[in-house]
C-alpha cells in the first residue's frame, strides 16, 4: 500500500516553538491526551494516510515541519456536525524549509515532493527567522 501526506497551513503560528506551545495546551489535545488537528473534511485517502504519513505544517509561507499521524477520530462539534481529528504523534520534526503557497484547507502531498527532515545538529540547530529562511528558500539557498 502507498503512503501520502497532508500538508496544510499553521494559521497564527510565526515559528515551529509556537506550533509546540499551542500543542502543550489542553484545548490541541484529545482526550486520550495526544496532539489533534480537527478538520470538517474526511481524508478520502484514509489508508494511505495511515500508512506511514505525516502532517506538514506551512508556517509563514515555508513548510519547516511534519508530525506522523497515527489515526484517524470522527468527532462531532457542537453544532452536531461530524469533523475528522487526525490524531497526532507529539514529536515534531524540522524539516529543510520548503516555500509555499497560500491555500486553503488541507492538501495531498506525495512522499516525494515533501521536504527532508534536518538530521543531527541541523535539527537542533536556532533556526532563522521566518523571513531569512523564505528568501533564503527563494533564491534556491535552503
Amino acid at each position: 500500500m502507498d503512503k501520502i501526506n497532508l500538508l496544510k497551513l499553521c494559521v497564527g503560528a510565526e515559528t515551529v516553538q509556537d506550533l509546540v506551545d499551542w500543542q502543550a495546551n489542553p484545548r490541541a489535545r484529545g482526550p486520550d491526551g495526544a496532539p489533534r488537528h480537527v478538520t470538517r473534511m474526511w481524508p478520502k485517502q484514509s489508508d494511505a494516510l495511515l500508512n506511514g504519513g505525516s502532517i506538514y505544517w506551512v508556517i509563514k509561507g515555508l513548510i519547516l515541519c511534519r508530525q506522523r499521524i497515527t489515526r484517524l477520530d470522527e468527532v462531532t462539534r457542537d453544532d452536531g456536525i461530524r469533523c475528522c481529528a487526525l490524531v497526532l504523534d507529539p514529536q515534531i520534526h524540522r524539516t529543510a524549509p520548503a516555500p509555499k503557497r497560500p491555500f486553503q484547507g488541507w492538501r495531498y502531498l506525495q512522499p516525494a515532493d515533501a521536504p527532508a527532515d534536518l538530521t543531527g545538529t541541523k535539527a537542533d540547530e536556532t533556526p532563522l527567522p521566518p523571513n531569512l529562511q523564505a528568501a533564503l528558500a527563494d533564491i534556491g539557498v535552503l
